[in-house]
């Protein structure tokens, strides 16, 4: 029987695992880990063919959890409690039941546990992009007021300033750039503080734009001089450039210009001619093409199909004092994704997070995004439903392939121990729990091999080696 099974009904058997097999639940799992295979490729969930609740799919499986540990303590014999309820019928027996142990008391003092969170008005930083679109939807569609939470969220202008009021502690969480807990963990470029990855926001959804004066100097080759925007040093978008240029012989350190630009100036600053193009995240190129400005040269999923951008960072301090409302909040964002994931919501969700406090952007801008039918600048309207995903899951392999282009570009000097450095800030056991709670699909293998334009890199191996396999390269 499985755990959340009725045991008030007498056709179902009470077994100790799922399968019947099995002394516990325990050995069942531990059977199932060793009997299934290994991945190999990146096992990205499939989006859920329908939104659920998940705050009621938890309260109802702890009360039939509950229900269950009550029948099997007055019942250890499976067949005595089936004829007994086939004789006095399920009514009565809940009945006789209740009288001797407050069943309903139990479950209510269960959830009012659940719900003991420790700090209820949060702070909650934002910057303006489609990248954080599980977080801002969170607010107007009501899923941190179910979890019990009033979250503020604070729009903030750029990602230094992020990084600063994470670490003196004036948010409680963070919308972060996925390198960035990594850096800031490592006292890279500011005093080293422990942040967590809760959740990857998005995979994807970023693009290299170039202005509309350059539609006939597509080739990256003839780039030498060109002068481009990133979000941030510690950006999957720095990382991306960089290892595109490089693959065309491009040295983006002495070939090209790369500045830190906050992504609600890219747009302004390509209109100015003080940049020539940027990889940033929507929904400024589409806003760029919007504008008439600029046009869509690429999609980073070119390069690397289920990319990471942003992710859910929290301090290692704020979790261990808050560790209920932690988990109300990692709630209230895995249903966002969940919801975020299914396609037929996306023009909705568009609708949501387009208004002034939260991306105000046009409708029109948001929803080419998120549903992925564009126009790309140059004439074309394209169809890409995979533009852009919300798979929350952090990945062990983003970590350390993150991890190899700071040694790369010289970031992170000296020996690297990049599998720790990843278990440490992406919370990959804790995210396995929490999907599972909510009922969604989480992979067995966090590290499966990738290909970035066409390499494959695994974490398995020497990342030194391959590193050092770029001809181009600080190191």
């Amino acid at each position: 029987m499985a755990a959340f099974d009725n045991p008030f009904d007498p056709s179902v058997t009470l077994n100790p695992c799922e399968c019947g097999r099995h002394a516990s639940q325990a050995d069942h799992d531990a059977h199932a880990a060793l009997t299934q295979p290994a991945a190999t490729v990146a096992e990205r969930p499939a989006s859920p063919d329908t939104w659920f609740d998940g705050n009621q799919a938890t309260e109802a499986a702890s009360n039939r959890i509950i229900e269950q540990a009550v029948v099997r303590a007055l019942f250890p014999d499976d067949n005595v409690r089936r004829r007994f309820l086939k004789a006095v019928g399920v009514r009565t027996a809940m009945g006789a039941i209740a009288s001797v142990l407050p069943i309903g008391a139990m479950q209510a003092i269960a959830q009012d546990s659940k719900l003991a969170i420790e700090k209820k008005n949060l702070q909650v930083g934002f910057v303006a992009i489609t990248c954080a679109t599980p977080l801002i939807m969170a607010h107007p569609l009501r899923f941190y007021e179910r979890e019990g939470l009033n979250v503020e969220l604070q729009r903030t202008a750029g990602w230094a300033l992020v990084r600063d009021k994470m670490i003196n502690r004036e948010y409680d969480a963070s919308h972060m750039l996925s390198p960035m807990p990594l850096s800031i963990s490592m006292g890279l470029g500011s005093v080293a503080t422990g942040i967590n990855v809760a959740t990857i926001q998005n995979v994807n959804g970023q693009a290299i734009t170039l202005h509309q004066k350059f539609k006939d100097r597509r080739d990256p080759k003839a780039w030498k001089g060109m002068r481009f925007a990133v979000p941030f040093e510690y950006s999957i978008h720095n990382f991306l450039l960089r290892y595109y240029v490089a693959e065309a012989g491009l040295d983006p350190d002495k070939d090209i210009q790369i500045r830190v630009t906050p992504p609600p100036e890219m747009v302004a600053n390509l209109r100015a001619g003080n940049i020539d193009g940027f990889l940033g995240p929507e929904p400024f190129n589409q806003r760029a093409v919007y504008d008439g400005i600029g046009f869509i040269h690429l999609l980073t999923k070119e390069l690397w199909d289920g990319h990471p951008c942003c992710a859910f960072g929290v301090s290692d301090a704020w979790i261990k004092q808050n560790p209920n409302t932690f988990a109300a909040l990692y709630r209230a964002i895995l249903n966002a994704h969940a919801m975020a994931r299914d396609p037929k919501h996306r023009p909705l969700i568009a609708n949501a997070i387009a208004p002034s406090q939260y991306l105000n952007q046009p409708y029109e801008v948001i929803e080419q995004v998120l549903v992925g039918t564009y126009a790309d600048g140059l004439g074309n309207v394209r169809k890409d439903p995979n533009r852009v995903d919300f798979d929350p899951f952090p990945w062990g392999t983003m970590a350390v392939w993150i991890l190899s282009q700071m040694k790369r570009w010289g970031y992170v000097k000296g020996d690297v121990n990049y599998r720790k450095i990843a278990e440490e800030v992406f919370m990959i056991t804790d995210a396995r729990k929490a999907m599972g709670e909510l009922k969604m699909t989480a992979p067995k293998d966090a590290y499966p091999r990738i290909r970035v334009m066409g390499k494959e890199f695994d974490p398995a191996k020497n990342v030194d080696q391959y590193i050092n396999s770029f001809a181009i390269r600080r190191t």
